[in-house]
């Protein structure tokens, strides 16, 4: 029974490095060809050289593409974290008719592939004449990014102790008080890992952002676009400082999560 469990697990690791060598091939192309000196895709690289982040950091459009997808994803995320979060306490702490259709339809964007999500945005934006406008485009983008802040704030709320609610309530705090200054500040762990989710979503759309964008681009959006006009080495420096940014992002948000840990025990 031993050895049938040491084969198990064995087996078991096995077969998750293999997954996670596979995963990680990609990365460990992209990266290295990001620094060589050839003038096309070759790999393994011939020599060193920044001569494509060069031309990244040189080119005006990747630039606006860049600020543009850092100022989307901020503000965004922003009020995906205040709606999403009003929303999760009321559907965690709320108790009236119809409150699983209304979650059902916060999780729908999770669920609906996404391409019927752009194709529904693009037809109501166009409708609202907002369609290729930049505030419609932070619109799209919340409206992604709010069911995942739902999800991670109904959970912390969830694990929230209520009596500490109550006893606010009888002290004659309003309920928005008590998600403000009683909720809030012990959940901030949450909020904030909620709003690096949000924020990292939002920075790596593509669908939505072809359809409902018009003339503003962003980064997927300009790598998207190079791709099919020709496969340019500069798209490997792209895509291997959006490899750091989302490992940065992971990097805080295990930081944020630790840290949200030792508050909860007083530390």
């Amino acid at each position: 029974m031993t050895a049938r469990r040491f084969l198990s697990d064995l087996s078991l690791t096995v077969c998750g490095l293999a997954v996670l060598v596979f995963l990680l091939l990609p990365v460990l192309v992209v990266a290295p060809m990001s620094f060589s000196d050839a003038k096309s895709l070759e790999f393994p690289p011939p020599g060193f050289s920044l001569r494509w982040y060069q031309s990244l950091f040189g080119s005006d459009i990747w630039v606006e593409a860049g600020i543009n997808s850092l100022v989307l994803a901020t503000i965004s995320s922003t009020i995906a974290l205040v709606c999403g979060t009003l929303a999760a306490y009321v559907l965690t702490r709320g108790a009236f008719r119809g409150r699983r259709l209304l979650e059902a339809n916060f999780m729908a964007p999770m669920i609906v592939p996404a391409i019927i999500t752009a194709v529904a945005h693009y037809i109501a934006f166009a409708r609202l004449g907002i369609l290729g406008t930049f505030h419609g485009l932070v619109l799209g983008h919340t409206i992604l990014a709010v069911p995942y802040v739902v999800l991670i704030m109904q959970a912390a709320i969830r694990g929230f102790d209520i009596r500490i609610e109550q006893v606010a309530a009888t002290l004659g705090a309003s309920r928005l008080t008590i998600l403000a200054r009683v909720v809030l500040p012990n959940l901030w762990p949450s909020a904030a890992a909620a709003w690096i989710f949000a924020f990292v979503l939002s920075f790596d759309e593509v669908v939505v952002t072809l359809f409902i964008s018009g003339a503003h681009l962003t980064i997927p959006k300009r790598m998207f676009a190079e791709l099919i006009i020709q496969v340019n080495p500069t798209i490997t420096a792209v895509a291997t400082l959006l490899i750091a940014f989302n490992l940065l992002a992971l990097a805080v948000l295990l930081l944020v999560s630790r840290r949200g840990r030792l508050f909860e025990r007083g530390y």
